[in-house]
């Protein structure tokens, strides 16, 4: 078979929905034969696989794998795997994944800068309570991890006018932003953050890395928002500041272990807000036409775009 002829793609996913997938990809690829993993029956045919969190051994079955995309920004769980092959791991790159994330970070900052939680848990009690409302100028949002849905979101924080600051580990610019970045200038931007918004890839260096001391080092009453990966942060510590107040309220949206297992203190915190790691998604018919490209590229022998380095793990 040629480089140009018919190839496979197989599709695995637990929580994404197959059909959407296969049409926009037959329209942006229309000779790309795309199959859910357990309706191949050509194994040495496939090509390219499309994945989110396939059980180990998965890609043992495809011995000519030329492409593993990922089904999502973050590669951690692929780039932690021993049964990866040798082939260029790509993440989605989306327009529209990026505007789900900044839209959902947005949706928390503005709670919080709005004392939502407050009147919320007033509303339970049936009790009348004022917060004077501050101008979003006052107050001091911060965004960890300015990657490409970092930088997209704490730009939309900016675009309503807040005080945003970011942090990353190496330099970046952004107009309305002040960005710092390196482990020195870390303590610094923590102390300045009434809302901290974590965006950080799972990395090595990035595990663990809001540990006790580190969430210690937030202004008293501080709102904490996480839409990166629960590991990045120390859970406990940062359960036991919830429940002190160290840390006012949050908006959690990972954690250290997926789906939050009943028995977590979080669940009986009422100053948490839990939803089911959805702040982004990738969709089909945006993203498609990134997958698309990649099976040109690799068929005609080029690299593919926005391939993941595995040795700092994004």
């Amino acid at each position: 078979m040629s480089r140009t002829d018919s190839d496979t793609l197989v599709f695995h996913s637990a929580v994404d929905v197959f059909e959407p997938w296969r049409a926009a990809l037959a329209t942006a690829l229309p000779n790309l034969d795309v199959r859910r993993a357990d309706d191949v029956a050509d194994p040495a045919s496939v090509r390219y696989a499309l994945v989110w969190n396939p059980p180990q051994g998965f890609f043992a079955r495809f011995p000519n794998l030329a492409l593993v995309i990922n089904l999502g920004a973050g590669v951690d769980a692929l780039t932690a795997r021993d049964d990866l092959p040798d082939a260029p791991v790509t993440r989605l790159s989306d327009p529209l994944m990026a505007r789900m994330m900044a839209g959902y970070v947005l949706f928390a900052v503005l709670r919080h800068a709005r004392d939502i939680p407050v009147f919320e848990r007033a509303q339970r009690e049936g009790r009348w309570a004022y917060v004077h409302p501050r101008a979003a100028e006052e107050i001091r949002v911060g965004v960890m991890g300015l990657g490409e849905l970092g930088a997209a979101a704490a730009k939309e924080i900016a675009r309503q006018g807040f005080d945003v600051r970011g942090w990353s580990r190496s330099p970046k610019t952004i107009e309305g932003v002040a960005c710092s970045a390196g482990m020195a200038a870390l303590s610094a931007f923590l102390g300045g953050c009434e809302i901290l918004v974590v965006m950080l890839p799972l990395t090595p260096e990035t595990r663990g890395l809001l540990s006790a001391e580190r969430l210690a080092l937030l202004p008293e009453g501080a709102k904490f928002v996480n839409v990166s990966r629960g590991p990045v942060v120390d859970e406990a510590a940062l359960v036991d500041a919830l429940t002190r107040r160290s840390i006012s309220d949050a908006t959690l949206d990972v954690f250290e272990t997926e789906p939050l297992p009943e028995t977590s203190p979080l669940w009986r915190l009422d100053n948490v807000l839990i939803t089911p790691h959805l702040a982004s998604i990738a969709l089909p018919t945006s993203a498609a036409t990134q997958i698309a490209e990649n099976v040109r590229r690799i068929r005609s022998g080029q690299p593919p775009l926005h391939a993941v380095d595995r040795r700092r793990g994004y």
